[in-house]
């Protein structure tokens, strides 16, 4: 008696085929990088010109962190249950849409409500093309191809900043919102045509809403006390104590719930591996270094260096080519000799370098060594992000790809977001106190200085380049430094962030990828269950594996 069982073969994929299978994701996450680098070195004439406060410029960066954050492991656990193809199309019209209606905002709530939305489909495109090129591509493959993404994402990152200054300076910041409509019409036809992804398998579709809702309460909840705390409340007040309670009542109750429910956002299972436990750790220090050099390096380049938009974007090209440049360099060198961990502790001890120069930061540093700062920053980010989530996904179960990719970029953005929302308030309060200091015994003679002074105690980020000369410096002075203090945060957290690396356990980068690793696990179950029915029928039986295809008694 023979029992024979059929395997589909995974389909062997040429360097074009591969190429072609992930062009809509590249254009997908083009867009993405292009509709945030654009945007960012106009944000202050953006707040300046909706008469927007810091407080307010900090929350429309940390409102699209905190959607990215929140909706990120529900993407990556969307992507172990259902259609992932269509989760990436979804996302990238959710992300187009709310960039585009960003651009018709009237006033900063709007624009902080619209990047709420953008962080809805940025969670989406960040974990899925991660996942979708896991599925494609093997881990000691990856890099090769993904030096390709990285130049891609290059020139979105390059280009974005100054495109961006100089569609402010000619034809207003609105327009920085619509350029990359056309490109996300054509992500979404390559996606259409050319993504073709194996579907879960075996597995009935059960989101878990409630942990969901308790997730976005407790970190919104948690945010919002790190953000006013100290400026729109006392620490010590009911207010302060009632949002610390809720945040806490909220993470404990989502723990509770992830450890009882079928398919939880947050597998607690995945702490029990050691690789995933420190790259989360690893991600959440490092990350927070990533989102400041994003956040505030425009502030540093406007608010204390004066510069226009235009010329900011061209200033942050040495931090983009050390970080685009390492990125890609060390992804070819971890295909070629399949060695990844002395190339991240490199980079980790390069971030924790850089963080501690920008902390040096003043007003009128000279730019060659700003400029030097920025690309050893740049190069130890570019060496460890993209390599943290390939490590995850090399030591992980291909059923459980989804959650375990998205939710170290989950801890990641957490990390992020609450570290630039504490560095802005520290930078906030910082500058108030440099403002007041370098204008003690000043008095203001002409209407300008009188208007100017005015302005300033409202709170509001000034139009640096139309303030008086003699309240110029101060303001840029202040700002400088102010910035160089919020950069001292993120120093003790890289120290961790090379701890962490270190003690990652350095196993060999796989051959295979998620697809071919699935389609082992079907036949080993295959092979499980002819033996269960020749057992049945005779009480004995061997299983073999004839040519890679048939499981045969």
């Amino acid at each position: 008696m023979t029992s024979t069982t059929h395997i589909s073969p995974e389909p062997t994929r040429s360097a074009r085929e591969v190429f072609t299978a992930i062009s809509g994701l590249i254009v997908a996450m083009f867009v993405a990088v292009l509709s945030g680098t654009i945007v960012s070195t106009s944000l202050p004439v953006i707040i300046a010109d909706l008469g927007g406060t810091q407080s307010q410029y900090t929350w429309v960066i940390t409102a699209s962190l905190l959607a990215t954050a929140v909706t990120t492991p529900i993407w990556g656990k969307l992507a172990d249950l259902v259609n992932r193809k269509m989760l990436v199309q979804v996302s990238l019209i959710i992300f187009t849409v709310g960039t585009v209606i960003a651009g018709f905002s009237t006033d900063t709530n709007m624009l902080i409500v619209m990047r709420v939305v953008q962080g809805i489909g940025v969670g989406g495109l960040m974990s899925l093309v991660m996942i979708a090129v896991a599925l494609i591509i093997s881990p000691r493959e990856r890099g090769k191809y993904m030096g390709v993404v990285g130049g891609i994402m290059a020139l979105g990152t390059i280009g974005g900043p100054l495109l961006g200054g100089v569609i402010t300076d000619t034809l207003g910041w609105q327009a920085n919102f619509f350029v990359g409509v056309p490109f996300a019409i054509v992500a979404l036809l390559l996606l259409q045509f050319t993504l073709h992804l194996p579907e879960p398998q075996g597995m009935k579709v059960s989101i878990d809403y409630f942990g969901i809702v308790l997730l976005a309460v407790g970190v919104s909840s948690l945010l919002i006390w790190v953000s006013m705390g100290g400026s729109q409340f006392e620490w010590d007040s009911l207010t302060s104590f009632a949002l610390a309670g809720i945040a806490a009542v909220a993470i404990i109750a989502f723990i509770v719930v992830e450890l009882i429910v079928k398919e939880p956002i947050v597998p607690m299972s995945l702490f029990r591996n050691r690789t995933f436990t420190l790259s989360v750790v690893a991600s959440i220090a490092i990350g927070v270094s990533m989102f400041a050099t994003a956040v505030f390096l425009a502030q540093y380049f406007q608010l204390a260096r004066g510069a226009t938009p235009t010329e900011s974007g061209l200033m942050t090209i040495p931090m983009i080519i050390g970080q685009m440049g390492a990125s890609i360099i060390i992804g070819q060198l971890v295909s070629r000799f399949g060695k990844w961990k002395g190339w991240m502790v490199t980079g980790s001890v390069l971030a924790l370098i850089g963080v501690t120069l920008m902390s040096t930061l003043r007003y009128d540093t000279p730019f060659p060594l700003v400029a030097t700062y920025m690309f050893v920053l740049g190069a130890g980010l570019g060496m460890v992000m993209q390599n943290l989530t390939l490590i995850v996904q090399n030591d992980t179960p291909p059923t459980q790809l989804g959650a375990a990719s998205s939710n170290v970029n989950f801890f990641r953005t957490i990390a992020g977001t609450i570290g630039v929302t504490i560095m802005g308030s520290v930078l906030s309060t910082s500058v108030a106190g440099y403002m007041k200091d370098g204008l003690a015994g000043f008095t203001p003679t002409t209407p300008d200085e009188i208007s100017a002074l005015k302005g300033l105690a409202s709170g509001d980020v000034p139009a640096v380049s139309s303030l008086p000369e003699s309240i110029r410096t101060v303001v840029e002075s202040a700002y400088g430094h102010g910035i160089a203090d919020a950069f001292l945060i993120a120093v003790p957290l890289a120290v961790i962030g090379i701890i962490a690396i270190a003690f990652i356990k350095n196993k060999p980068l796989s051959t295979k990828n998620a697809a071919e690793q699935l389609r082992e696990q079907a036949e080993e179950s295959a092979i499980e269950v002819a033996e269960a029915e020749v057992g049945a029928t005779t009480g004995t039986g061997s299983i073999r594996v004839v040519a890679g295809d048939e499981v045969r008694r």
